[in-house]
């Protein structure tokens, strides 16, 4: 039995459903995130996990004990808002001492777990602090020894990083799967950041209007989008629409101009209309080869590590995402010859 779990969980607001036949399986010391834009059900799938809304139908259970109908107090999960919501009259070390004061706890013992928990999330030397002397990402180290002070069984993270700025956010993501990897603490994040939930989660549940449409390891998630929506949301992606002319264990799709490609197949039966996803680092630069595909590059964009084009094509305009090695860059206006390899194109639903 998974260690945490969510079956057939819904939330409704008449006939509204904000949260609709969740189901999740959580293992024990498993980093799980979120993902999906707003209003998706995010929030709600981790408020009902918390208890900070009642469910209109559906069970959860953790490590066999049925939580459903038990208030926020007695489900003894760390919880991490948006805001902090650190106490701004308390030190750092008062903050973190505050649930084991709760817990009544004796001071030595308290002390005790603040000191280490402080060195964990490496504020030893300011325990004596405000909030309000601390950056952001200190504040936000301050709520996350809080709340893994009390040695939760679940740690439930609400957009933890969304205040920070770039750069700052970027260096807590793998802070703070540091600090999870460290403690072991089972932990579910709410992100609708696709990077973020992509670089640190060991499984990422996508969600839209209210449903899980996707629960998969990063990489599967990336590489093997579901649906147009995944496909899109998760990274960029180009959207080709095609026919499938001959389905076996490697499809055959036409698309526009007549262009063949062979693909994996997935459930898509033979004169099916599909949608063929090409992710832009899958399309590269070629001589006038056979089965090149030629363009002309109408814009070019420096992004640092890497150079994304513009190419327009017989099918649409494609993006096409090289590294940056230091070699001159494609100029805008060439004529251009595109391809990718057999194995890089995924097949999910057509427009409807």
């Amino acid at each position: 039995m998974s260690f945490l779990t969510l079956e057939g969980v819904s939330k409704y607001y008449g006939d509204f459903g904000a949260l609709v036949d969740m189901n999740l399986a959580v293992e024990r010391g498993e980093f799980i995130s979120l993902l999906g834009p707003s209003g998706c059900g995010k929030t709600t799938t981790l408020q009902a996990i918390a208890g900070l809304i009642a469910v209109t139908r559906g069970r959860i259970t953790l490590d066999g004990r049925d939580l459903t109908r038990l208030p926020v107090n007695r489900r003894g999960l760390g919880i991490v808002f948006q805001s902090y919501a650190l106490f701004p009259h308390m030190t750092v070390a008062e903050n973190v001492s505050f649930g084991l004061e709760m817990r009544r706890l004796p001071k030595h013992e308290r002390d005790t777990a603040i000191e280490q928990m402080l060195k964990l999330v490496h504020l030893d030397a300011h325990a004596g602090r405000y909030p309000r002397e601390l950056s952001g990402g200190q504040r936000q180290r301050v709520a996350i020894a809080r709340a893994l002070v009390i040695a939760p069984p679940v740690l439930l993270l609400d957009e933890p990083l969304s205040n920070l700025d770039a750069k700052l956010r970027e260096e807590m993501q793998f802070e703070l799967r540091r600090i999870q990897r460290k403690v072991g603490t089972t932990t579910i994040m709410v992100t609708h950041d696709q990077a973020e939930a992509l670089s640190i989660s060991d499984r990422v549940v996508v969600m839209e209007a209210g449903r899980a449409t996707q629960v998969d390891a990063p990489h599967r998630l990336y590489e093997h989008p579901k649906s147009r929506f995944i496909s899109s949301f998760v990274g960029k992606t180009n959207l080709l629409p095609g026919r499938v002319v001959r389905a076996a264990a490697r499809s055959t799709v036409e698309l526009a101009h007549g262009q063949q490609l062979d693909v994996d197949p997935g459930d898509f039966a033979d004169g099916a209309p599909v949608t063929v996803c090409l992710r832009p680092e899958k399309l590269f630069f070629t001589d006038a080869i056979d089965g090149a595909l030629a363009g002309r590059v109408e814009e070019r964009f420096f992004l640092g590590s890497q150079w994304l084009y513009r190419v327009q094509t017989p099918l649409g305009e494609l993006e096409v995402s090289c590294p940056n090695d230091g070699s001159a860059p494609v100029e805008e206006r060439a004529a251009v010859h595109l391809a990718w390899a057999d194995d890089v194109a995924r097949l999910v639903e057509a427009v409807r």
